[in-house]
């Protein structure tokens, strides 16, 4: 399987070959326009299945499935008060028996303003709330969560490192941190290069793939999208997370 990750900054129709070129059998894409917007400006993206959740029309979340990948909203029930966070059933992937169950994140933070220290934000609600969706099979938790630890504060319960215990405890781990053999904080490869798009501008880590813990026993790999291809090219201010991992021998 290659999942990708990827924040496309809006304006996906032009920005599609990009995402194909890297080949994935599924994408979660943050900040994309709803299905409609997208196929009437690049046809080709109706060849896919997709399932889209948002508030706006222009700007929301988009998982993908590519070849003869399938996607559907999990029959645990969606809870749209959750907001930006899909959970999904992925069916067809090669090798698997039985569906990959993705929780789709593109978390907003800065939405929850004041409100940060005393609520735990949409993540960790979703990852009480589809728990079981979680638990009962191959999971992956992917996406833009719009957070680190650089940021926490102690006694926040938003705190990035809330939500690394919240996802160890269903049994996922971060497939950069376990493909480096680093703890969180000690990221090299920014996601974002926010603000001016520049390569010695502010820089920070916070788009994530976690999964199974169990997969780290068996050879996967973690790409992080240079600066030069997906950045300094005008395509986005983030950068795509690509896992790659045998799910046959998962």
């Amino acid at each position: 399987m290659r999942l990708v990750a990827w924040n496309c900054a809006m304006a996906l129709h032009r920005k599609w070959a990009a995402l194909q070129s890297i080949r994935p059998d599924v994408a979660v894409i943050s900040e994309a326009a709803e299905p409609e917007r997208l196929i009437a400006r690049e046809p080709a993206i109706g060849d896919h299945s997709l399932v889209w959740i948002g508030k706006r029309p222009n700007k929301g979340l988009l998982i993908v499935g590519f070849g003869g990948v399938t996607l559907e909203m999990s029959r645990y029930r969606y809870d749209s008060r959750l907001h930006w966070i899909a959970p999904v059933s992925v069916h067809g992937l090669p090798g698997m028996l039985e569906p990959l169950r993705l929780l789709g994140v593109w978390a907003q933070n800065a939405n929850e303003g004041n409100r940060q220290k005393a609520n735990p934000g949409y993540l960790q609600d979703a990852l009480k709330r589809y728990r079981r969706f979680l638990k009962d099979g191959p999971a992956v938790v992917a996406g833009d969560f719009n957070n680190h630890i650089f940021w926490d504060k102690p006694g926040w319960r938003m705190n990035h490192a809330n939500e690394i215990v919240a996802l160890d405890r269903l049994g996922l781990v971060s497939a950069y941190h376990a493909a480096r053999g680093i703890a969180a904080g000690e990221e090299v490869d920014p996601t974002i290069y926010w603000r001016d798009r520049t390569i010695d501008g502010p820089t920070y880590h916070i788009d994530y793939i976690f999964m199974r813990k169990g997969w780290t026993r068996r050879p996967f790999t973690l790409d992080v999208g240079g600066f030069d291809d997906w950045v300094g090219s005008g395509l986005s201010d983030h950068v795509p997370l690509t896992l790659d991992i045998n799910l046959e021998q998962v």
